[in-house]
């Protein structure tokens, strides 16, 4: 619902979902005329535990365009119409973006000129081109999953298909095992096919098996991420912020890209013991949330099931970054403990 529009002026959502305690995953792309894309790639992800179809067939787990809107609806998931699912907020951006991209194709024998107009339609509309929104979630027996859905960019050529359907690419989640120390939950937003490339969910959620999280964290986006370029790190506490520090460093992967526009959430868990102090002989979770992100700015949201509701926050790069040319960190750690039976 008010997603971004493709060149057509329609809606087509990606979206996957992904069990750590099972390894199962659910993904849908370039999905129209469903309302929410992940609840298809939830019911792929439930119909796949449930074993092998009639005949020994081996059932899907990625399904794309009118075969997702079909499996859709075949398995109980009402459509629904595109005149409702698109905005007047969505539409209107679209002629916006539409109205700038046949200006510049006309101009296109200009180079200066297009560059120009090019540099402007970026920083006018970089709030509007980015269109995705992930979860991560662990619950008290320390089981993680992750989960991302998107619109894709706007004026995305109709059938592409960008991170949040791919596998590794747009979510990832792994429970603690028997090579893994750590409970892990990514999900990943920005230009899909920089995350693609990169492959950023899985890379970070193996990084967080480290014993350090946020410098896990910190080498995953120098190394795997952003290519050569300053980086800003702002660490600390959720409510208390250090400094920031610079870094020069690099990624083969996008050498050649000018700006890697991108964002995780993190969640990594494990079982400890309880608080010294307490008298009581129980298994509480340490929980560690961590985001970072290229672009200027990127809101999260974080609760746990005793809140009443989310707390959010928006975290922006230091004055003088440059979206693209830097990265923000930041996070929290807290502890959960398991419900008295």
């Amino acid at each position: 619902m008010g997603s971004n529009l493709n060149l057509l002026g329609e809606i087509e959502c990606d979206a996957s979902i992904m069990d750590g305690k099972s390894l199962n995953f659910g993904a849908v792309g370039a999905l129209s005329g469903i309302k929410n894309p992940v609840s298809v790639a939830n019911r792929l992800l439930c119909e796949g535990q449930k074993g092998k179809l009639s005949a020994g067939r081996i059932p899907p787990c990625f399904l794309v365009g009118e075969g997702a809107y079909r499996w859709a609806v075949d398995h109980g998931i009402p459509s629904c119409p595109p005149n409702i699912m698109t905005t007047r907020f969505s539409l209107a951006a679209f002629k916006r973006n539409k109205r700038k991209l046949e200006l510049a194709e006309r101009v296109e024998t200009d180079f200066i000129q297009l560059k120009k107009r090019r540099q402007s339609s970026e920083k006018e509309n970089d709030s509007g081109t980015l269109d995705t929104v992930g979860a991560v979630v662990v619950d008290h027996e320390g089981n993680v999953a992750a989960a991302v859905s998107s619109g894709g960019l706007a004026l995305k050529h109709p059938g592409r298909v960008g991170q949040a359907a791919l596998y590794g690419c747009g979510c990832w989640a792994e429970n603690t095992g028997a090579h893994n120390p750590y409970s892990t939950a990514v999900s990943t937003s920005g230009c899909g096919e920089h995350l693609v490339r990169t492959i950023l969910a899985r890379e970070c959620s193996h990084a967080l098996q480290a014993e350090d999280a946020h410098q896990a964290l910190l080498e995953t986006m120098q190394n795997k991420f952003i290519r050569t370029m300053d980086l800003i790190i702002k660490v600390g506490a959720i409510t208390e912020l250090g400094a920031a520090e610079l870094f020069t460093i690099g990624s083969p992967f996008l050498a050649s890209e000018d700006g890697v526009l991108g964002g995780v959430i993190v969640l990594r868990s494990c079982s400890c013991s309880a608080e010294p102090a307490s008298s009581q002989n129980k298994q509480t979770l340490l929980v560690e949330f961590l985001w970072s992100h290229t672009t200027e700015s990127m809101c999260v949201g974080y609760m746990s099931a005793q809140d009443g509701k989310a707390k959010t926050h928006i975290s922006r790069l230091p004055p003088g970054a440059v979206a693209g040319q830097s990265v923000a960190i930041e996070g929290g750690v807290c502890r959960l403990e398991s419900p008295v039976n």
